[in-house]
């Protein structure tokens, strides 16, 4: 990998390689915007995995531009201590330390800041919605010289790079597309009146910072809505902040109303933006940085191969494996953790006000969840080798102790081989690849075909049991759930290209719909029926966006509070609310309304008096991140 592995200077500032981690929301922070331990073990961590600059998170340059109680700040100097630990360990470690400035204008909940928000016109966020305070230009010049402090702060700080965010729909971003901005001054009306905001910005911090501190610029080349910025209309503002003084750019997507094109599920192409940076650099003089479902060092390579670009980021690809810039260098690629874009990480920092990962238990837990060795070396059998079952098992095994797994299947994976089935969910295989080689990797003993019963248990005389048996689907008590039209939705994920038939599927769920977006890509005439107002609960909000539409352009129907009376033989019965009760022809049918722990084993070994423990879906059925953060915590504390 001779591209991503050499360096490249911005201005004077060298970097050791084509690596960069892009601003990625931690909300590690404490409430009050401050830095603390976890926030710095989190970035020192992304350094130490060999990356050649990391850009932190986006700290707010005013009190009324932070869109959560979580976000960190550079608006006061009390700040500064604590960015200046985060540069420090970032330096340290080898990275070189940059800071991204920010402020989220109209994109803000008025209950996070107690106010109305600011915003260039008078639109609301078309997410958020609500009451918007229009700026005034001396409100804009106000801004604009905050921007400034904040610049001398990250100087101030030991940052060496310093990023204007410009993009996602925040402040800047509004001011630069016309979607958001209908000024009829000197603020709108045209391509540079638009463009008036950010050049002041840039303006303004290179009169505090002078002409050779590097200064980067985040776009939303594309914003995927009516009026939204395009990359022609990019390159055009491009060029006017370029000669303003810019020494970089990094080229993203998406806005408000278009969060998919801003952290892309893993229904989308990979490196789905690396066209759009092309574009760009081949029109600017300045580097240019692409983003966008970069997850592979291969992937990254082949794009700076071909001049798509100058550095490539990788946010949750960092996230899922900070390692993985120095395992790619070293030539273990099969020992990267790779982020498959579930998006749990975006969907936790919303909802549990802190970074999760599906695939890397311990992000935003490093030092809780450090490995150490254990103290006395313990016989341990894993029954089951799914997601909970294969973690738990190298886990306790990378500790000292002796693993011993046990599969009845032919393959590992659980519940994943059957996600890994449908085109769009390919790379869960990804994940059952990477627990696979840390099993051989740590000498996990894995017996496949192998039924564990009371007999064997005893013959093996284990200090502890694991019992990660799964759970098993739930089928419906109504008249003819037993028929010949009723079909296991495994043995369509796991057997052939399945044949084109008419189909309904009860359960709106992810399984389901997930299901009834397979079929339908292979020609059948799905039917999708859920019980409840709600369809797709359980999935990330980015990822239902992208599914319902994909469902909607694969012709499945959809219908919500509808029961299913029973089956027929020539089809089902339904009750809906919106048209009461009727019959749909069907050839086959599968249900997708949840499963229940398998706990048949349990039952027969919880009386032999062995340490026993359960763990993911046979405990209590959820996802693929709860197993394996469940076995990631057991494996820790044995």
């Amino acid at each position: 990998m001779k591209h991503l592995f050499s360096p490249f200077k911005i201005k004077n500032l060298q970097l050791k390689n084509r690596i960069v981690m892009p601003s990625v929301a931690s909300f590690l922070v404490e409430p009050d915007g401050t830095m603390n331990e976890r926030a710095v073990e989190h970035y020192r961590l992304r350094a130490s995995g060999g990356v050649g600059m990391v850009i932190t998170e986006a700290c707010a340059v005013s009190p009324e531009g932070v869109v959560s109680a979580h976000q960190a700040r550079i608006y006061d100097d009390k700040f500064i201590k604590g960015l200046a630990g985060i540069a420090e360990v970032l330096r340290r470690e080898g990275a070189v330390p940059a800071v991204q400035i920010h402020h989220g204008g109209r994109q803000i909940s008025p209950k996070v800041i107690g106010r109305p928000p600011l915003a260039p016109s008078p639109l609301p966020c078309p997410t958020i919605r609500g009451e918007v305070e229009v700026l005034t230009e001396d409100g804009i010049h106000e801004l604009v010289k905050k921007f400034g402090d904040a610049a001398e702060r990250a100087v101030d700080a030991g940052f060496e790079l310093m990023e204007i965010h410009g993009g996602h729909g925040y402040l800047v971003n509004q001011f630069l597309s016309p979607y958001s901005n209908i000024r009829e001054d000197g603020y709108g009306d045209s391509t540079e009146g638009r463009c008036r905001f950010a050049v002041e910005i840039i303006e303004e911090i290179r009169k505090r910072i002078g002409n050779d501190f590097p200064l980067s610029f985040k776009i939303s080349a594309q914003e995927f809505v009516e009026n939204g910025l395009t990359v022609p209309e990019s390159i055009k503002i491009l060029k006017i902040l370029c000669s303003a003084g810019l020494d970089v750019v990094q080229v993203s997507a998406g806005n408000d109303a278009t969060p998919e094109w801003i952290s892309q599920p893993m229904y989308m192409e990979r490196a789905c933006l690396a066209d759009s940076a092309a574009m760009i650099k081949e029109a600017i003089d300045v580097p240019v940085m692409a983003v966008g479902r970069i997850n592979d060092p291969v992937l990254a390579e082949e794009i700076l191969s071909r001049g798509m670009a100058d550095l490539i980021c990788m946010g949750r690809g960092l996230l899922a494996d900070p390692e993985l810039p120095k395992k790619a260098k070293e030539g273990r690629l099969d020992e990267i953790r790779l982020c498959i874009a579930c998006n749990n990480c975006m969907e936790s920092i919303f909802k549990r006000g802190r970074v999760e990962c599906l695939v890397n238990p311990s992000l935003g837990r490093e030092k809780e969840m450090a490995i150490i060795p254990a103290s006395s070396p313990l016989k341990i059998v894993v029954v089951g080798g799914g997601p909970a079952g294969m973690n738990v098992a190298w886990t306790a095994a990378m500790r000292g102790h002796y693993v011993s797994m046990y599969e009845r299947a032919g393959k590992l994976g659980g519940q994943i081989k059957l996600g890994v089935a449908t085109e769009y969910k390919r790379e869960l295989e990804n994940l059952i690849k990477f627990q696979i080689v840390q099993l051989k990797k740590h000498k996990v003993s894995v017996h496949l075909e192998t039924e564990v019963t009371p007999e064997l248990i005893r013959q093996i005389d284990p200090d502890v049991i694991i019992l990660a048996t799964g759970s098993i689907p739930i089928v419906p008590k109504i008249d003819g759930a037993d028929g010949p039209l009723v079909v296991p939705i495994d043995e369509i994920l796991s057997g052939e290209t399945p044949k084109p038939m008419r189909t309904v599927i009860v359960g709106g769920g992810p399984t389901g719909c997930e299901t009834a977006l397979f079929l339908a890509s292979h020609g059948s005439e799905v039917l999708l029926t859920e019980m409840g107002p709600r369809l797709g609960v359980g999935i990330e909000s980015i990822n239902r966006r992208v599914v319902f539409r994909k469902l909607k352009e694969s012709g499945v129907k959809i219908k919500s509070s509808c029961e299913v009376l029973r089956i027929l033989d020539h089809g089902v019965e339904i009750n809906c609310a919106e048209n009461g009760i009727s019959v749909v022809e069907a050839e086959r049918v599968m249900f997708a309304v949840g499963n229940r722990p398998d706990e048949t084993l349990y039952n027969r070994l919880s009386g032999l008096g062995y340490e026993l423990h359960k763990i993911g879906d046979c405990m209590e059925p959820r996802n693929a991140k709860s197993a394996i953060l469940d076995g990631a915590v057991l494996g820790r504390s044995l």
